[in-house]
């Protein structure tokens, strides 16, 4: 006999655990020491996560390796703080490999955002890296950002050479139209900002989960995905409070940073599917085909999309700057030391 009713046992379980048999959890982290306890599938990494992380005593030992190569591998100095930055981040992916059984994604340099070429190349150089030592490209995930040159350079390293690709700053319905037909791997469309921009530019300051514009956002996806059999994954990320993570229970997977990682296990309220394939396929959504023309219009009508893609960018890009300067100031006294 087992002991208490499985509706008791429930309630003792963590929302995190009731969660997993839902959705593929993945940690939104590049502090790879705070992701053991949870035991996430995949992890996921970003400029502004990589900065923040390379900026902590206990990963200074991967900012030294990565400017030795950097200093190594020779060129000008842009040449070396540009290996230098790629070695850190695949370093960094390296690292979080050992610690979770499945996929890390790596984020292509947000500057690179409007030039597909660019993005194929730099994508191929860290799947190169990760290849040198020992990683199989099917362990990796190359994010992108979600512009058409983005979707378009996602078709092509999907399509030509096999690599796997995460379309990140996902904003709009039309970025995730696009990314299907683009047949990449996953998308990440975001939640949290989508609702900082409705708290910024509405009366509306509080919302509930099943509100939450950035869940409504999510759902639709995900209904979309999955009503019209698309290969495509969504991977719900970007999230505010545990509110909207438990509302998008059932999504393909979610990414989620440690701090709500730590909240959802310690909280014992019961988790249930919000997201199944059987409601999406009940769903009155139409099928429609986006070429360039019709992405740019459809995407251009969406203002917080446009608002949210254009500062998620700059952001980003900020971040690798920051980085950069980072590098450049620790490899001089690197130079000046030798």
């Amino acid at each position: 006999m087992s002991s208490g009713s499985p509706d008791k046992r429930r309630k003792m379980e963590s929302a995190l655990n009731q969660l997993k048999k839902l959705t593929v959890v993945v940690a939104d982290t590049g502090d790879f020491n705070a992701i053991d306890e949870y035991k996430p599938q995949d992890a996921t990494t970003n400029p502004s996560l990589i900065l923040a992380a390379a900026k902590m005593p206990a990963y200074q030992h991967l900012v030294d390796q990565a400017i030795k190569y950097g200093i190594a591998n020779g060129g000008t100095e842009e040449e070396q703080v540009a290996n230098t930055m790629d070695k850190l981040f695949v370093s960094f992916g390296l690292e979080i490999l050992k610690k979770v059984p499945g996929r890390v994604s790596t984020e292509v340099d947000a500057r690179l955002s409007f030039d597909k070429e660019e993005m194929v190349a730099k994508a191929l150089k860290l799947i190169a890296l990760y290849e040198e030592a020992g990683i199989s490209k099917d362990r990796v995930l190359i994010k992108l950002s979600s512009t058409w040159e983005g979707i378009q350079a996602g078709k092509e390293l999907e399509e030509k050479h096999g690599v796997h690709c995460n379309m990140t700053l996902l904003f709009s319905f039309a970025q995730a139209v696009a990314c299907a037909e683009a047949k990449v791997t996953l998308i990440s469309p975001f939640v949290g900002r989508i609702l900082d921009w409705h708290k910024e530019n509405t009366d509306r300051k509080s919302f509930e989960p099943h509100e939450d514009p950035g869940v409504i956002s999510v759902t639709k996806i995900y209904n979309y995905y999955k009503k019209f059999g698309y290969s495509t994954v969504v991977m719900g990320a970007s999230f505010r409070n545990t509110g909207e993570v438990k509302a998008l229970a059932g999504c393909d997977l979610l990414t989620i940073s440690p701090g709500l990682l730590a909240e959802l296990s310690q909280d014992h309220s019961a988790v249930t599917a919000m997201l199944t394939v059987e409601k999406s396929k009940a769903c009155d959504l139409e099928k429609i085909h986006l070429d360039e023309k019709a992405f740019r219009w459809e995407h251009n009508e969406d203002r917080m999309a446009v608002e949210k893609l254009s500062d998620g960018i700059r952001k980003f890009a900020a971040d690798a700057i920051k980085l950069e300067a980072m590098i450049k100031e620790k490899m001089l006294s690197v130079k000046n030391g030798q």
